[in-house]
């Protein structure tokens, strides 16, 4: 990736960070409704329904959106790029 992609990524998703945080950081509007998303995308818990591979898919999917949200709140943009990258190759990130 070129430095000038880089940077434009980098810049992206500082400002995403910037959303997210005023959304759902302590004392946010939303900072309730990340504990309520938690509990609905079984953030800690198990997503793998026996016998149900759709629903664990669906509950993995939920998950997945939880976390991208928790890392934005606590990651730094250049962070969140090596991350980004090692799904996009399919590293463990």
């Amino acid at each position: 990736m070129r430095a000038a992609s880089v940077q434009s990524l980098i810049d992206r998703l500082r400002l995403r960070k910037r959303n997210y945080t005023s959304l759902f950081s302590p004392g946010a509007p939303g900072h309730d409704a990340l504990a309520d998303l938690a509990r609905f995308c079984r953030a800690y818990g198990d997503d793998v329904v026996i016998g149900d591979h759709d629903r664990t898919l669906v509950l993995a999917g939920r998950r997945e959106a939880f976390w991208r949200i928790v890392d934005h709140l606590n990651l730094q943009p250049e962070e969140l790029v090596h991350v980004y990258r090692a799904v996009r190759l399919g590293e463990a990130a």
